[in-house]
């Protein structure tokens, strides 16, 4: 059986992830296919080019430089993380992609958008690294209110999780048969309607199927929540999530922080490691 990773997003709570997938990578724990949603798929394409440590690296040396992320930016730009300097700059100048190791990588990355024009999810595999590959990538990423709509490759795309949040049910239809499910809230945890949806109706207004799919979200999230839990109990996934609500936001500009929360997912990726293997190793059954 083939073995996939789904991650799930949740903005900086997306370093708690990093510090998971780096054990696996520095163990040598490797899936046959990746997908991402949203910061997923911003610090999951890390996994694909095998560079452990390199999201938490460029999150911390960043964390206040103005160029990154702030005000400025949104006010500036459109998008609170700002596209060109992130996107564009940072991969290639001050915290390098290894894209010869990510292009050469058999492994399977896809990315998880959502088109704002029909509100459904957008699946796109990543193969090779250009600028319009990097525009899926912080398309996935790029969240409502805070960014401006991106547009690439004939699609207006926004955060993926939006329309996909969890998406192992894709892993599944596209054959990964065993998943392990890295997701960033606790045993427990339901999400509820957006309290911003007054301003989404605003700023969003252009795109009623997309309103519809956030005035939806919740109910979306949490039946995929559901389906994790059956997929568990039948030994179809194997899920990995904090112990307590990751004590971050959606921003954070304290390095110190985003340092604890990435180690808190070194730990908890340490004690599941066995686990891991295990799940994993029993793909020929």
């Amino acid at each position: 059986m083939k073995k996939g990773l789904v991650l799930e997003g949740g903005a900086m709570r997306g370093l708690w992830t990093a510090g998971v997938t780096d054990v696996m990578m520095e163990h040598g724990i490797w899936p046959d296919a990746v997908i991402g949603v949203s910061a997923g798929a911003a610090f999951g394409c890390n996994i694909k080019s095998r560079q452990p440590r390199r999201a938490i690296h460029y999150n911390m040396l960043f964390a206040r430089d103005a160029r990154y992320s702030g005000i400025k930016s949104l006010l500036t730009t459109g998008n609170y993380f700002n596209a060109h300097f992130g996107y564009h700059e940072v991969p290639y100048k001050y915290n390098i992609f290894d894209i010869k190791t990510f292009e050469e990588n058999p492994m399977s990355f896809t990315i998880v958008c959502t088109d704002v024009e029909t509100g459904q999810p957008v699946y796109h595999e990543m193969t090779h690294v250009d600028y319009d590959e990097l525009e899926w990538l912080r398309a996935s990423a790029s969240m409502p209110l805070l960014s401006k709509v991106v547009e690439v490759q004939g699609h207006k795309l926004l955060d993926g999780g939006v329309s996909d949040s969890i998406p192992l049910a894709y892993s599944e239809r596209m054959g990964y048969q065993r998943n392990v499910v890295i997701l960033t809230q606790p045993l427990g945890y339901r999400k509820t309607h957006s309290r911003l949806m007054p301003l989404m109706r605003l700023a969003l207004r252009k795109y009623p199927r997309f309103l519809k799919a956030l005035d939806e979200r919740h109910l979306m999230y949490n039946y995929q929540l559901e389906y994790v839990a059956n997929a568990e109990r039948l030994g179809r996934c194997l899920v990995i999530r904090p112990d307590f609500k990751i004590p971050i936001g959606h921003i954070s500009h304290d390095a110190g922080q985003m340092h604890f929360i990435y180690e808190m997912g070194r730990r908890l990726g340490e004690h599941y490691l066995d686990r891991i293997e295990a799940f994993y190793s029993n793909h020929d059954s």
